[in-house]
């Protein structure tokens, strides 16, 4: 038996329209409080209608101020932050005992994937040890996280494409006070649309070592 066919199998979902936060927040959850030792792990690839999401040992006093946005309550580590249209947001629902993985494999695989594909169109993009997520000059440009149930994990990362900028101003993003959010558009002209990326994911999975068969359906 080859090492291929040990490794985990992956399915992918790509959204082509946009979903809402809670929908996909019920379902991640329901599959990770069912799903059994021979369940394949599964990425979504998506963008949401614009919500903001406030961790699960979230400080309201991170929201700064009263918007048209709705504010969700989530079980996910980390503090406020915002998601809308021209932001890709993947969702990690992989199980972390079979890969081998802890907490950090995870953070740091996620924040590996985003560097990865900012360095594809030529943007020098980097993780901070004390700061979740990924930066360019100091600036945001990613953002993770994650809750882990019985070894396995749910929720994930969120990379600004071409967004509006004003939900992340009305908080405190993920919690710290003057961060500033820059976006793939703000670094380069002809900048890749999130279809586009997902592309990018899919070809990254593809050629994972971590990952054997890798199916994609989009919806």
């Amino acid at each position: 038996m080859n090492n291929a066919v040990l490794k985990p199998t992956l399915t992918i979902r790509q959204y082509l329209d946009f979903t809402a936060y809670t929908d996909r927040f019920e379902e991640m959850k329901s599959y990770t409080e069912q799903r059994t030792a021979e369940s394949s792990d599964q990425l979504w690839l998506l963008q949401h209608a614009e919500v903001l999401t406030q961790g699960q040992a979230g400080k309201p006093e991170h929201i700064l101020m009263p918007s048209h946005i709705p504010i969700v309550q989530s079980d996910r580590g980390g503090q406020v932050t915002w998601h809308g249209p021209g932001q890709l947001v993947i969702y990690f629902m992989f199980d972390l005992n079979r890969l081998g993985w802890n907490v950090r494999s995870l953070v740091s695989f996620a924040e590996d994937l985003m560097i990865q594909l900012l360095q594809k169109y030529n943007i020098d993009a980097y993780a901070k040890k004390d700061a979740p997520g990924v930066y360019v000059n100091e600036r945001k440009i990613g953002s993770l996280g994650f809750k882990i149930r019985r070894g396995r994990s749910y929720h994930g990362l969120a990379l600004n494409i071409d967004c509006d900028l004003f939900g992340f101003q009305t908080i405190n993003p993920c919690g710290y006070s003057g961060l500033e959010m820059v976006r793939i558009c703000d670094l380069m002209q002809d900048y890749p649309s999130y279809t586009q990326l997902c592309a990018d994911v899919i070809q990254f999975f593809q050629q994972s070592e971590y990952f054997g068969d890798v199916q994609v359906i989009e919806q």
